[in-house]
């Protein structure tokens, strides 16, 4: 991914904007292969270096993983489209602009660890439950008693330690003041969900 100086994000900036999400891709290359598995997936990030989720026993990540225990989760949201004329700079002619996109991402590499153990699959899947659906009534769950312990065989979890991050909030970072402010109120007035996050990343990041 490329990253240009006015798109980076520090550490403080990335992590506020992740701890609000918490579905994305996880991508396992594997060994000398053609492409790699992509499975999209929620998950339980602590705000620091580490990850958890599970996934069906079924799912095609788990060979890749097996060959090099190593993955990418990616997050990206707030993202719009950016019309041509809305990004040609003041003064320059409209009928050849150029558009672009708006757009916030997140890519955590990470060392992965495959949990097969009842009850450290137990744990994670209370990590979730408490994050997902805090409140809901549901039990912690049992790996030793049914309806768990019968359907715990049929997941198997993942414990992710970030080893690296690259985060980047695209909003117009290189273009002037006034530019931003004038795309931001262009966002405004078409007034999508996207936009208007993007309009407050833009206005914010100035």
């Amino acid at each position: 991914m490329l990253v240009h100086p006015w798109d980076s994000a520090e550490d403080d900036e990335w992590r506020a904007w992740l701890a609000g999400r918490d579905f994305g891709q996880l991508i396992a290359g594997g060994r000398d292969r053609d492409l790699p598995v992509v499975v999209p997936t929620h998950f339980v990030f602590d705000g620091e270096r580490t990850v958890w989720l599970h996934l069906a026993r079924p799912n095609p990540v788990w060979e890749p993983l097996g060959e090099r225990p190593r993955a990418l989760l990616t997050v990206i949201d707030d993202y719009t489209y950016i019309r041509s004329d809305w990004n040609t700079a003041p003064g320059d002619a409209i009928e050849r602009g150029v558009p672009t996109s708006y757009y916030a991402t997140v890519q955590l590499a990470c060392d992965v660890r495959v949990v097969d153990d009842p009850a450290e699959k137990a744990a994670i899947l209370d990590r979730q439950l408490a994050h997902f659906e805090p409140g809901s009534g549901r039990l912690p769950v049992a790996a030793d008693e049914d309806p768990d312990r019968r359907l715990m065989p049929g997941i198997r979890g993942l414990q992710l330690t970030v080893t690296g991050v690259r985060a980047k909030f695209k909003y117009g970072g290189n273009k002037e003041a006034d530019h931003v402010r004038e795309i931001a109120d262009r966002l405004e007035e078409r007034g999508t969900r996207a936009d208007i996050a993007a309009r407050d990343h833009a206005l914010r990041r100035r």
